[in-house]
């Protein structure tokens, strides 16, 4: 029993040496990204501007199919983020504007900063938890559940999520079906649509 409990002491002190081995390690993204992320820059090129990120500054294009836009604070483009965990992105919403149904490797939280959407997520046993979100409300998605945004007001919306991982990923359900090289054929048999309506998607997204 002591030998067990000198060995978890031990693997504790060994993972928290590696915790506190470095202060950070912001990404270089001119290296391959490996499955942990990326190397690590030369702490002595590091600098303030590292750690801070601009892009959700300004309301990005909304003028889309979706009519809606999605401003990623993801470690590709804020490198900073590599290795931390942690993810943002801005969601711009024109009146009427949707983010379809999509998923992460991770789970999400968001917070309605402009306007009024509707949120929601369904669960395994397709149960849809969903709830219309006014300024300051907040919501989460748990890991890996297909989740999606409305703005339902009658003014553009705003709304801020943040991601559990640096690198979550985002696959939306819709072009994932439509928008790649998946058959015509294919994709009317799993999705039980008809010849014409699978056709009309893939012209939707110029893939017809």
């Amino acid at each position: 029993m002591n030998n067990l409990v000198t060995f978890f002491a031990f693997t504790l002190l060994v993972s928290l040496c590696q915790a506190i081995e470095l202060d950070f390690c912001v990404g270089d993204t001119t290296l391959p990204r490996g499955p942990e992320g990326f190397a690590c820059k030369d702490p002595s090129n590091v600098t303030t501007d590292d750690f801070v990120f601009t892009g959700f500054r300004y309301e990005s294009f909304t003028a889309n199919l979706f009519r809606s836009n999605v401003t990623l604070g993801f470690v590709d483009n804020f490198p900073a983020l590599n290795g931390l965990g942690i993810s943002m992105a801005r969601l711009d919403f024109a009146v009427g504007g949707v983010i379809p149904v999509h998923s992460h490797r991770t789970s999400e939280v968001i917070i309605v900063t402009r306007g009024s959407i509707i949120a929601g997520f369904i669960d395994a046993s397709n149960n849809a938890f969903y709830r219309r979100l006014e300024v300051g409300d907040v919501m989460i998605f748990p890991q890996a559940m297909l989740h999606f945004q409305i703005n339902v007001g009658r003014t553009p919306a705003t709304a801020i999520v943040s991601l559990n991982g640096a690198n979550p990923a985002v696959q939306f359900t819709t072009t994932s079906l439509f928008a790649g090289n998946l058959p015509a054929d294919i994709a009317q048999q799993i999705t039980l649509l008809n010849q014409g309506e699978v056709m009309r998607m893939k012209r939707l997204f110029g893939t017809a």
